[in-house]
């Protein structure tokens, strides 16, 4: 098998497993309980929220965990807005942002809130002009990814950031969960960013875990009220075994960043170059430093996305649509719409994502069953 799908998700490493049954097994205790048990757990609970605090370079208060990042994303968007609408009701992001974050901006449009979507270029990036021009009295959070699920671009952090400073009340948040160990940490965490969110499971961490940076002295307004947990932010009992896992998986994610980082460039550039060479070939990710080195989107034209998928499955090699939360629901890529690609070439599109774990090795065979998928991709068109 082949899994080229780690955009998606990410398979949990053997040791990460191996940490969450140990702490499922031998400290179940509840970290809100008085007695010794549950100090045991709430002292691993604070071991781990430390560790990850030292491995993004913040501070332990900071780090708030949550079940991943479709609720980090709910919660800093709608924290911001019932926090902050007595200042304002004004709301800016991108027209490329995860269903998560659009969703979010969506549902409060319905509460009376006025939500600004920045348009991007032909690569996927909005325009730090825009942004400004976008920014009224009344704004009281802007939010952009990180780097796009779908085709991989990195958007301009450190320049919104620069702009940013001259609007210290506005939240800056940035939903990093495709950019974490992908050798943008500089600009992910830098000293105008308000609030940051992550999920484990991009990262070989277990599914339904995931934390959040929230920058000391900035508020939101908690969407879970309950027994007070997270410091009266995120109520809910703690998931010890799977935060401890996702500590372990952050550390040796990190420790070998850059390693990774290289073979991913190396397996995307091998296969874009070769599918790149056909003329129906449409490529949507490029092979620069405003692209992340771990995801390449490219169409088939007249071959739908779906059709493509199922094609490279019969080779056990594992691709997806252009995002896995759309994918089942055959809903047309909303970054490529968003850069004004027709619909008829946007439906052929497909997303090839890779991790560690990734060889060029498989990179060939990819380009080898590419080469003979495309003779009846051809017929088909």
């Amino acid at each position: 098998m082949i899994y080229f799908d780690n955009s998606a998700t990410t398979q949990a490493l053997p040791e990460v497993v191996d940490t969450y049954a140990k702490v499922s097994q031998s400290i179940w205790g509840n970290p809100s309980s008085l007695h010794n048990f549950g100090g045991q757990a709430f002292n691993l609970l604070e071991q781990s929220r430390k560790q990850i605090a030292e491995l993004v370079g913040v501070n332990p208060d900071e780090i708030y965990f949550t079940s991943g990042g479709t609720e980090g994303d709910n919660w800093v968007i709608k924290g911001t807005a019932f926090e902050k609408q007595e200042y304002g009701k004004h709301l800016i992001t991108t027209a490329v942002e995860h269903p998560a974050v659009h969703n979010s901006m969506e549902q409060l449009k319905k509460l009376g809130f006025d939500v600004t979507y920045l348009p991007v270029d032909d690569n996927g990036q909005i325009s730090i002009a825009d942004l400004k021009e976008a920014i009224r009295p009344d704004t009281i959070l802007v939010s952009v990814m990180a780097v796009n699920n779908e085709i991989g671009t990195i958007e301009p952090l450190k320049e919104v950031a620069e702009l940013l400073k001259q609007y210290p009340k506005i939240h800056f948040h940035i939903d990093a969960v495709q950019g974490i160990g992908k050798g943008i940490m500089d600009s992910i965490f830098n000293d105008r960013v308000d609030f940051v969110t992550f999920s484990g499971h991009k990262f070989h961490a277990p599914r339904g875990i995931g934390f959040m940076y929230g920058r000391r002295g900035r508020r939101l307004t908690p969407l879970l009220a309950g027994g007070g947990q997270e410091k009266n932010q995120r109520s809910g009992t703690e998931n010890v075994p799977a935060i401890a896992a996702m500590a372990k998986a952050l550390r040796l994610l990190l420790s070998n960043e850059q390693a990774t980082n290289d073979n991913e460039r190396k397996v995307r550039q091998i296969i874009g170059e070769h599918v790149s060479q056909f003329d129906k070939v449409v490529m949507f990710s490029k092979n620069t430093d405003n692209f992340a080195p771990h995801i390449l989107c490219f169409a088939v034209k007249g071959v739908r996305g779906e059709t493509i998928v199922h094609a490279f499955e019969e080779y056990s090699i594992y691709i997806s649509t252009t995002s896995a939360c759309s994918s089942k629901k055959h809903l047309a890529s909303s970054t490529l719409a968003a850069m004004d690609v027709p619909s008829d070439i946007s439906t052929s599109a497909i997303r090839v994502s890779l991790g560690d774990q990734n060889t060029v090795a498989e990179a060939k065979r990819f380009n080898e069953v590419f080469d003979k998928l495309y003779t009846e991709f051809d017929k088909l068109s």
